[in-house]
């Protein structure tokens, strides 16, 4: 009789995912907040929050 079970399940490989770039932007109390981060690291600053056009 041939045998009809099935293999057991097994998981492919998962794609290599990679953070590009990431960032916030936040006013509050009358400054400006930036934050980006890369690869290269992570950068911020801190300024006097413009006026919004």
């Amino acid at each position: 009789m041939a045998d009809l079970s099935m293999p057991a399940f097994t998981r492919g490989t998962t794609p290599t995912r990679t953070l590009i770039a990431a960032g916030i932007i936040r006013r509050t109390g009358g400054r400006t907040f930036t934050v980006r981060v890369t690869q290269a690291g992570v950068t911020g600053s801190i300024r006097k929050a413009e006026a919004r056009r």
